[in-house]
């Protein structure tokens, strides 16, 4: 049966992790507890399909872990006859939206940035990597090498996400993600990515728990605010964070 295939393939990526990545989990945390404790930030942007939401104001998880991201728009019409003028020099619209965010934002050096792709091939994550390096802030990227190894850089530096990170955990998906033959198509089926990159973000933020607690000074976490002492604990941790800034 599919569903049991699809469990066995899941299975499989948590093996890889537990098996291979664990260092890489270990580098990741230690990046953040120390820059947490030292007076920096933690971000998380974009590392696939929205799954980095899972890990914003949750239950369970730390109050310090913030969502990066950035909208960038010019308001300047022009009639169709002079919409192909040439530019003085080349612009990458995308590209240059992504370094004036980094610029202009709460980033500082020390900080601890995340950011995925499974075939570590887009623009985008490559960019805000070498945007956040160059600005001092450390970088963890979430990715596939086995996808990222047969696939070509879209960003114009020919480089990976995995070539241009401080921390790099291989997530365990397969090339092109799917990873169960159902039958009737003709390409695998059932992406795995989704279900390893929520589950190493939780393997970090735990460890980043463990490791706050055991210097003395655990990070505010949050509890579900559907319990009876919820919202209690959840305004307490709050205010821990806005003061202390973990």
């Amino acid at each position: 049966m599919v569903p049991l295939q699809y469990l066995d393939a899941v299975r499989g990526v948590l093996d890889h992790l537990e098996k291979t990545q664990l260092d890489g989990v270990e580098q990741a945390a230690t990046l953040v507890a120390n820059s947490l404790r030292g007076g920096g930030a933690v971000y998380c942007a974009a590392i696939g399909h929205s799954n980095e939401a899972d890990f914003i104001n949750r239950a369970g998880g730390l109050a310090s872990v913030q969502p990066f991201s950035h909208t960038f728009q010019v308001r300047a019409p022009i009639s169709p006859a002079l919409a192909k003028r040439p530019r003085p020099e080349p612009v990458e619209e995308d590209l240059e939206a992504i370094r004036l965010a980094v610029r202009t934002s709460a980033l500082r050096a020390g900080d601890v940035m995340f950011v995925g792709s499974v075939s570590g091939r887009n623009r985008f994550p490559v960019e805000l990597a070498l945007a956040c390096r160059a600005a001092g802030v450390k970088v963890v990227a979430f990715t596939s090498l086995a996808y990222t190894r047969r696939v070509t850089s879209a960003h114009p530096s020919g480089k990976k996400l995995c070539d241009v990170a401080d921390v790099v955990i291989d997530n365990g998906a397969p090339y092109g993600d799917a990873a169960v033959d159902v039958p009737g198509y003709s390409e695998k089926m059932l992406p795995v990515s989704g279900a390893s990159m929520v589950v190493i973000g939780w393997l970090v933020w735990g460890r980043v728990m463990e490791l706050t607690a055991a210097a003395g000074d655990p990070a505010s976490t949050y509890i579900s605010v559907n319990r009876p002492d919820g919202q209690a604990w959840y305004d307490k941790s709050k205010s821990n964070y806005e003061r202390k800034g973990y």
